[in-house]
């Protein structure tokens, strides 16, 4: 297995819809990969209407922004943010991010041994 991987070698998935939002995401590597100690990483790219839905999850997650500016909401409070800022998302605090003035790229890790250890809650679906 080769150690590089780049987003335009990957499957890209889109949400289009008025809970997740609207996107395109990728993940780059996935902590379940045959290299221990890895990591789940992904970019997300938000066009100039591009959103991520109000959403929560028990793992934390880092964004550094790529390019272009978003704003990012953390449990309520809004903070813009632009190209090479980190924002650092602990555990379960309920956050959404849309791309402000343009298009924005960000990559996201999750310290996690998987993706699917990423149980994704939206809006008031506090309990699933």
């Amino acid at each position: 297995m080769s150690l590089v991987t780049t987003a335009a070698d990957q499957v890209w998935e889109t949400w289009d819809d008025p809970v997740r939002g609207r996107l395109r995401w990728v993940l780059l590597t996935d902590g379940a990969d045959p290299f221990p100690g890895t990591v789940t990483t992904g970019v997300m790219t938000l066009d100039g209407d591009g959103w991520l839905g109000r959403h929560r999850y028990e793992a934390p997650e880092l964004y550094y922004v790529l390019e272009g500016e978003a704003a990012v909401t953390l449990d309520g409070d809004e903070v813009r943010v632009g190209q090479g800022a980190v924002v650092r998302l602990p555990s379960d605090v309920e956050h959404e991010v849309r791309a402000v003035g343009g298009a924005a790229r960000i990559l996201f890790v999750f310290p996690t041994t998987g993706f699917a250890d990423v149980v994704y809650r939206f809006g008031e679906d506090r309990a699933a």
